[in-house]
């Protein structure tokens, strides 16, 4: 079983920036690919960015390229999720998710709880 378990979340205001953690507890968490999730309030959860076991690709929404950087610490069983040029459209709740195979944007077999984010203008 994987426990994934986000921090990092918070209020900052348009323009700040945050680091989300998402500590993983599972034997070999090297080799599971990792991605994060935000759901906004009346919308649906979307796909924000994933990572590779490796950490070499990456992949990421058009609406936070440019603006947030996933990855990896393999030996730390962690990943990250820089956010810079927060917008007020990135207030959502922010998900870890983890796959054991190959997949980018659908298909995660484990989440995490969750870790709120909310920007203020």
């Amino acid at each position: 079983q994987v426990q994934l378990v986000e921090s990092g979340g918070g209020f900052v205001q348009a323009g700040g920036s945050l680091r989300l953690s998402c500590a993983a507890s599972v034997r070999s968490a090297s080799s599971y690919y990792m991605g994060w999730f935000r759901q906004a309030p009346g919308k649906d959860r979307e796909f924000v960015a994933s990572i590779s076991d490796s950490g070499g690709s990456t992949y990421y929404a058009d609406s936070v390229k440019g603006r947030f950087t996933i990855s990896r610490d393999n030996a730390k069983n962690t990943v990250y999720l820089q956010m810079n040029s927060l917008k007020t459209e990135d207030t959502a709740v922010y998900y870890c998710a983890a796959n054991p195979a190959w997949t980018t944007r659908v298909g995660y077999d484990y989440w995490g709880q969750g870790t709120q984010v909310t920007v203020s203008s």
